[in-house]
């Protein structure tokens, strides 16, 4: 079945969360080099990587820790170097081959603007925050498939995380790509995805290849 849509998870499929842990090592007061340990020590138990805080902060509100941050002008920020430097050429050479590109993920809704500010070659974008539901429910990817034109194995979702990209993607009836890249991608692997990569240029050379 032709390929319609493509869309893309966010952290660490499009962008790298390094400045994003760096930045709350130092709102933490910690090293960069502690902060990144303990995400890489929570996600190899399988823990979500807000853990990461709390260890360093037990008991730690996050959300609330995450306001006082936004309140004190520290919080969320997004430039060009923070995109890996296959995404625009990626998502350019899908755009020309006429396929729809979007961008999706579990972000805050400040993320949406901030993404768009960037001028990607995309036809829409959304987050988490914005839509009020967060991957891996089957609500989200249900979402895609009314957002994302096409039917639903027309529809290509792309990201680092089996648990929370590929299966739920593929269980919403959705065709999957699973990137290995980042701490998440580059240490699991998605059986069940349609395609694996690692990077956006191979995945997006083998969704061409199989377009009319």
């Amino acid at each position: 079945m032709t390929i319609e849509a493509v869309v893309f998870d966010i952290g660490e499929t499009l962008t790298s969360d390094t400045r994003y842990w760096a930045d709350w090592a130092r709102w933490l007061d910690v090293p960069t080099h502690t902060m990144s340990a303990l995400v890489g020590h929570v996600l190899a138990q399988g823990l979500d990587n807000a853990e990461a805080i709390r260890i360093l902060r037990p008991g730690c509100d996050v959300g609330a820790e995450w306001r006082a941050r936004q309140a004190a002008g520290r919080g969320d920020r997004l430039e060009e170097s923070d995109l890996y430097p296959d995404v625009r050429p990626a998502l350019q050479q899908l755009r020309d081959a006429g396929v729809w590109v979007g961008i999706a993920g579990n972000q805050n809704a400040a993320v949406t603007s901030l993404l768009r500010g960037l001028d990607l070659p995309a036809d829409a974008i959304a987050t988490s925050g914005e839509w009020g539901i967060s991957k891996p429910s089957a609500a989200f990817f249900d979402l895609v498939a009314e957002w994302a034109p096409g039917e639903r194995q027309q529809i290509v979702y792309v990201g680092d995380h089996p648990a929370n990209d590929v299966s739920p993607a593929r269980a919403a009836g959705l065709r999957a790509a699973h990137l290995r890249r980042g701490p998440i991608g580059l240490t699991t692997t998605a059986p069940d995805a349609d395609w694996t990569a690692h990077s956006l240029t191979d995945l997006a050379d083998l969704i061409v290849r199989q377009l009319p």
